[in-house]
């Protein structure tokens, strides 16, 4: 770049002159733009390898002629936000729980993202009326314990408007725990300002949810923004996409499970890809995730293994999807151990000889 400063990559001109596309992708880039967001941070395109056509960061970020196969099975809302959507910004899914959706945009849009028809500069965050219909919902529904801050990312909103929205929801009595879903301190760390970190805090318990997908996205600036969330007393979790060409091989995900908890985030979910459109060449198939998560067994601390899930299309909530080791044979129960054993539970046992 010659010394100049980057800016955030958010046309195909913008990827060319960042050195991470070639001029014959333009054409196909320019054609997706209409239907999905594309942004890409310096601190992302820092990492991009160009002289790798599989490089692991360039997969996730920057449009590919990939994304035009829509599948038969894809949708544009692949697991039921608008089914459970009673007004602007609420999804509500699961009775002790909401998800608040104060913002659209994000600092990089991920291109296997299950919202990214609904993310990107042309929605909104919620006009104070539309926010403070949200809130009056969870305040008039005592079932509600959660308020998870997704969308868009909750880090893109002013650190005064953030904390604001924070704070009213810490009043509410009920509840008891606020959930914060974030790609920031990862792909724009520079985000992660004292001023943020103190909009973030709050009497009620604020867990911090972490967006992080393979080993290279844990540099030294997106360390030293999760060091300042961790000192500042705020639980850090992390959400995984498992995803074909980025991680989906046991040393990629060992690395970046033990990164996470040495920067004191605890690995939460690895997610089965979504059926969002045009993301097929992203997807596994749920028995190399399984796979993956049995070779993970026995070789990293159970503190670095998240649960494998797979959110059910159509709104019907998230399930555990990973391996199992407990199988019932003529009454009895076999497990296997993380090496490949096999072993009866209870154990059996000898019959005393009668004959001692």
């Amino acid at each position: 770049m010659g010394g100049r400063q980057r800016r955030t990559a958010r046309t195909s001109a913008d990827l060319l002159e960042a050195g991470v596309i070639r001029p014959e992708q333009r054409a196909a880039i320019d054609r997706l733009a209409a239907d999905f967001a594309t942004a890409v941070t310096p601190a992302m395109l820092d990492l991009i390898d160009p002289a790798d056509p599989a490089d692991p960061i360039a997969r996730q970020f920057v449009p590919g002629a990939e994304e035009a196969t829509i599948a038969p099975e894809e949708r544009a809302d692949p697991i039921g936000d608008e089914v459970h959507s009673p007004l602007k910004g609420i999804v509500h899914r699961y009775p002790d729980r909401v998800l608040l959706k104060a913002t659209h945009v994000c600092p990089v849009y991920c291109r296997f993202c299950f919202r990214r028809e609904a993310v990107g500069p042309g929605g909104e965050a919620l006009s104070e009326t539309e926010l403070a219909d949200a809130i009056d919902y969870i305040r008039e529904r005592r079932d509600i314990w959660e308020v998870i801050l997704s969308g868009g990312d909750p880090l893109m909103l002013s650190p005064r408007r953030l904390g604001a929205i924070i704070g009213q929801l810490a009043g509410v009595e009920h509840v008891g725990v606020i959930r914060v879903h974030t790609r920031v301190p990862v792909a724009d760390p520079a985000r992660v300002t004292a001023a943020m970190v103190k909009a973030l805090v709050a009497a009620t318990p604020v867990y911090v949810a972490i967006h992080c997908n393979h080993p290279l996205e844990l540099t030294e600036a997106a360390l030293a923004a999760l060091r300042r969330l961790a000192q500042a007393g705020l639980p850090l979790v992390a959400q995984t996409v498992l995803l074909k060409g980025v991680n989906d091989d046991a040393d990629t995900l060992a690395r970046l499970f033990r990164g996470l908890v040495q920067a004191h985030v605890r690995p939460y979910y690895l997610h089965h890809g979504d059926l969002a459109r045009g993301t097929s060449h992203f997807r596994t198939s749920i028995a190399e995730g399984q796979a993956l998560m049995r070779a993970l067994r026995g070789r990293v601390s159970g503190l670095c293994l998240p649960t494998y899930v797979l959110d059910i299309p159509g709104g019907h909530g998230k399930v555990p999807v990973g391996p199992a080791y407990l199988h019932d044979v003529d009454g009895r129960h076999t497990i296997d151990d993380p090496w490949g054993g096999h072993h009866a539970y209870p154990p059996v046992v000898a019959s005393p000889d009668s004959t001692c």
